[in-house]
């Protein structure tokens, strides 16, 4: 009898908008292979045009949520062509996770290191269990963590950044907290609680402000201010001819609950 093989990305869909990604390479410690990086590509392309979808969740299977490449793999093909390639499709899989219209929330069961520590500090949002750890630790081995470090110095202070690129220390989930890194600790039995409670807040705001809003978070962060003011301004505008907005701001006026279900589109 043939077996079936498990796929390296699981996906669940929970019938409410709520789609998980569980990294599903627990004995490599969910390391970044060639494989994973074109699985997670296929999952977020495929994502990116579905409608129904509210909120994305990255998960990962065993003890580690991921370790960040798979350093057999880059040893094997020592090529400066082959190198540029794998980073050059690793930026392109974050960059999906930030293009995607909806937040997406990295569960952070374990460690995560390198380019793991990378996917956390991607995603939109992290719930990280009080037994997580993270690092960028590819300094010690002689390779400095410089993709990593275009999301990690987006999320930390400059100094709070470049201390965990130029030493490669762990810190703990409190501390990642501390520094911007993540959103939420939990404890690792209330870790799925605190997702639930995160993707149950975000289900009641309206798809359409909130992809608006997304978009724009992004793209003002990388503009000058007096640039982001002026796409800020645009963007608020179009954001209020919405119907969601018109009809929330209504309902405030009416001191009622808004009724988004006649707005979605």
């Amino acid at each position: 009898m043939m077996s079936i093989e498990t796929p390296i990305v699981l996906r669940h869909d929970d019938g409410h908008g709520v789609t998980t990604l569980t990294l599903n390479r627990p004995q490599a410690f969910n390391s970044l292979s060639e494989e994973m990086l074109a699985a997670l590509q296929r999952e977020l392309d495929a994502m990116a045009a579905d409608k129904a979808l509210r909120v994305v969740v990255i998960a990962a299977s065993g003890k580690a949520f991921c370790a960040g490449h798979d350093l057999k793999e880059m040893r094997a093909q020592p090529s400066l062509e082959y190198y540029r390639s794998l980073f050059n499709r690793c930026g392109k899989v974050m960059m999906a996770i930030q293009k995607l219209p909806v937040p997406v929330i990295a569960k952070v069961q374990g460690l995560a290191t390198a380019a793991g520590c990378q996917l956390v500090a991607q995603c939109d949002l992290a719930v990280a269990s009080s037994a997580a750890r993270f690092a960028v630790s590819g300094v010690n081995l002689g390779l400095f963590c410089s993709t990593p470090g275009v999301a990690l110095s987006r999320n930390l202070s400059r100094k709070a950044a470049f201390e965990m690129l130029a030493t490669g220390d762990f810190i703990s989930a409190q501390e990642a907290q501390a520094k911007g890194l993540v959103n939420r600790v939990a404890a690792p039995e209330a870790l799925d609680a605190a997702v639930e409670d995160l993707c149950d807040s975000i289900l009641k705001k309206p798809r359409e402000a909130l992809a608006i809003g997304k978009a724009l978070f992004y793209r003002q962060i990388e503009s000058g201010i007096e640039a982001a003011y002026t796409d800020a301004a645009h963007t608020m505008a179009c954001n209020m001819m919405d119907g969601s907005a018109l009809e929330g701001v209504q309902a405030f006026i009416d001191k009622r609950s808004p009724d988004w279900s006649t707005t979605q589109r």
